[in-house]
């Protein structure tokens, strides 16, 4: 079995919009797998199913198993010990994801808590840990609030809190999109040591193909809530069948074009968010 398989999954709203329909697919135990569409493909909506998070306008069909648990009609009190453990999500906006009003610090110490039991100086030390992981300055940070730290800061520690529990598998749901690309890099290169450090399986989910490629070994396509091609990602890369999908590698493979024929901007001054 599948760490994660999900099966004839459909999503709706209350009012009948039909958001994802009959998605199938599976992640292995370290195994890497990429979700890809446009926006409103219902790639967030398929992550916060497989984890029982889908706000209660959402009614979710079909069957989703997590480490051989059912997920969908599951109550929270059945689903609360999987989240962290088993499965754990970087979301893609880190200033709405992490507590405005509580220390970061406090905020990594919960998941640690309440899923691995320590506390006093194993729980500090364990925080300290957690911000050394993702290349944060740990005393510092444990002492800030979200909004005293930079955008890629924050996302570090969206990284630490979603790692706090040692989760087998991690759900990233467009983790670099509000970030500018040189700090996009760093995250995506931290990303990429841990899960091959602590031998994760990783669901990575974007808009952007080249995001994809570097992070996953499987993708599947979604266009408007149905997956229309799956695959490795060379082959979908290479030759895609679809027409949804030839036209996501024809924009990417027109965006390179444009980037490598635009003047270099290494010397500009000024710069982007700090990491």
């Amino acid at each position: 079995m599948s760490l994660l398989e999900v099966a004839g999954l459909s999503v709706r709203t209350r009012d009948g919009a039909l958001l994802v329909h009959d998605l199938s697919f599976s992640v292995d135990a370290g195994e890497r797998v990429g979700l890809i569409g446009e926006s409103g493909s219902g790639k967030s909506v398929t992550s916060l199913a497989v984890t029982g998070l889908l706000d209660a306008g959402l009614d979710a069909r079909g069957s989703v198993l997590l480490d051989g648990h059912q997920i969908v009609g599951a109550p929270d009190r059945m689903l609360r010990p999987l989240r962290g453990p088993c499965a754990s999500i970087v979301f893609q906006e880190p200033l709405t994801a992490l507590d405005p009003l509580m220390r970061v610090g406090r905020q990594i110490a919960e998941p640690i808590t309440r899923h691995r039991g320590l506390r006093g100086r194993d729980l500090t030390r364990a925080v300290a840990e957690a911000l050394d992981a993702v290349a944060l300055p740990g005393e510092r940070i444990a002492r800030s609030y979200p909004h005293e730290l930079s955008g890629g800061q924050r996302q570090r520690v969206a990284i630490a809190i979603a790692l706090a529990a040692h989760p087998r598998l991690l759900i990233a749901d467009e983790p670099t999109t509000a970030l500018d690309v040189t700090v996009q890099n760093e995250i995506l290169d931290l990303l990429d040591h841990l899960v091959a450090e602590r031998d994760m399986a990783l669901l990575f989910i974007s808009h952007d193909l080249a995001v994809v490629s570097r992070m996953a070994q499987r993708v599947t396509v979604l266009e408007k809530g149905v997956a229309v091609e799956s695959g490795s990602v060379g082959d979908v890369i290479a030759a895609p069948a679809h027409a949804y999908t030839q036209r996501l590698v024809a924009s990417a493979r027109l965006l390179d074009d444009a980037l490598d024929s635009a003047p270099s901007s290494s010397n500009s001054p000024g710069g982007g968010d700090d990491a």
